[in-house]
């Protein structure tokens, strides 16, 4: 008898803390929240993908500066998502429906019980977060190697708060005007506005207005390191399996549907990239391949949810073919985007935006034609929103940069004086040098 109670207190024991785990858990689809957390470090990977990438293609002795744009805003943008971001990207709209507010979520204070579809509440904040991170650190690729610290510590500040929170209420946000424009609203799965045509248009504009490196274009400027590049393009791929599929917020159809679009468009964008240079100079590069890889990502953010592995073969070959001009096009222009996020993000992601409605699935088309109440969807009325969308993001992304910038500048400055230009980012602002074993006075 003793024997037997003893054996009953003891797998109560161990039980017990079991039990109070399934209670916690009811309703918690355990699949979906695993790959919702499994989704938000593969996005928080591309920052560091997204450093290495940008921290190659300069010279060495801003190899240092360049990479801590991107890390950087992981800590700024991390903290203010979390204290009023959050709550102004996806609360009620107010101001005329420009931003959002809600109490529960500033702070995050009133969401620590929450669950959404399935998965803690704090999963979907931080998965959103992580987008608002990447943002502001894609826009440093146009002004490096010029620029103060300080200075681009409070241009992403203000940036976000000014650009990306309402963009991304208006496009994501249930009550968020493009998200209901049309039928079926602006389609934007995992960020083609919100986050590249947003950074890319927004990085012309600084490119333009700080004005173009000491000596460029007629000195050349050549990466420091296109093997840390390289690595950084295999990061940025890893992680933006998290950054599409996890943008349908569960895991099933949808998410599988994503995920392979996002590995055929980029294999597409970087296979028509060699083909582009073998033709052109009967060589393949590094640079021109990872630029291929990239093309082939922006384009298919915006379309994941809504192509088929044909239509995403063709976005990426057309992305990498308009982006590689649009290139060309930098250099006789003779603008100074140092590191082509508009080339790249704002031309590549807003090809997409717009063609995606070309290459929509039968199946999708008919789910939108029965949700609208009218049982009619056409390609011309999507390309229509979709065109609002872009309009509506290249005007707030133009206007609010200007503005930005000339606060920036008069107040603690941006733009990086003539003498710690020449000496490099990383020993005037930092202290340091990338690479302790090289002397700087040779550079």
């Amino acid at each position: 008898m003793l024997v037997r109670v003893f054996f009953c207190v003891l797998g109560g024991i161990f039980l017990f803390p079991r039990i109070l785990l399934a209670v916690e858990n009811i309703g918690v689809d355990s699949g979906a929240t695993a790959w919702m957390l499994t989704s938000t470090a593969l996005v928080l990977l591309m920052v560091p993908g997204l450093a290495m990438f940008y921290g190659g293609l300069v010279r060495t002795k801003n190899v240092l500066g360049t990479m801590m744009h991107s890390f950087v805003a992981i800590s700024i943008i991390g903290v203010l998502w979390v204290a009023i971001g959050y709550s102004i990207t996806f609360g009620k709209g107010i101001l005329g429906g420009f931003i959002g507010w809600n109490n529960d979520y500033f702070f995050l204070q009133g969401i620590d019980d929450t669950i959404v579809n399935g998965i803690p509440e704090y999963v979907l904040a931080m998965f959103q977060g992580k987008f608002a991170i990447i943002t502001p650190a894609l826009i440093s690729g146009a002004l490096a190697e010029r620029v103060f610290f300080r200075g681009y510590i409070l241009f992403i500040i203000l940036w976000f708060l000014l650009i990306y929170c309402p963009l991304c209420h208006w496009i994501w946000a249930s009550d968020g005007w493009l998200f209901n424009a049309g039928a079926n609203g602006v389609i934007d799965l995992a960020g083609g506005l919100v986050i590249h045509v947003s950074a890319g248009v927004s990085a012309l504009v600084v490119a333009l207005l700080l004005g173009a490196r000491r000596g460029y274009p007629k000195t050349a400027m050549q990466p420091n390191n296109l093997v840390m590049t390289m690595m950084g393009a295999g990061l940025l791929w890893v992680g933006w399996f998290g950054f599409n599929a996890g943008s349908t917020v569960q895991s099933g159809l949808d998410t599988a549907r994503a995920l392979t679009m996002t590995q055929v468009s980029a294999s597409s964008g970087a296979l028509m990239w060699m083909i582009i240079e073998a033709i052109a100079f009967r060589k393949a590069t590094s640079l021109g391949f990872v630029s291929g890889i990239l093309a082939g990502l922006v384009v298919i953010t915006p379309a994941a949810g809504v192509v088929q592995p044909v239509g995403a073969m063709i976005l990426g070959a057309l992305s990498a073919i308009v982006c590689y001009f649009a290139l060309n096009m930098k250099t006789r222009l003779g603008y100074d985007d140092s590191l082509d996020c508009f080339g790249i993000h704002g031309v590549g992601s807003g090809l997409g935006v717009l063609l995606l409605s070309f290459f929509i699935r039968d199946s999708w088309m008919v789910s939108a034609a029965a949700t609208s109440g009218t049982g009619t969807w056409t390609m011309f009325n999507q390309l229509m929103v979709q065109l609002q969308g872009i309009g509506a993001t290249i005007g707030l992304a133009v206007v609010g940069t200007t503005i930005i910038y000339f606060i920036v500048e008069k107040t603690i400055g941006f733009r990086l004086d003539p003498e710690r230009e020449i000496i490099g980012m990383d020993q005037s602002l930092h202290g340091e040098h990338g690479y302790g074993l090289i002397n700087s006075d040779i550079m």
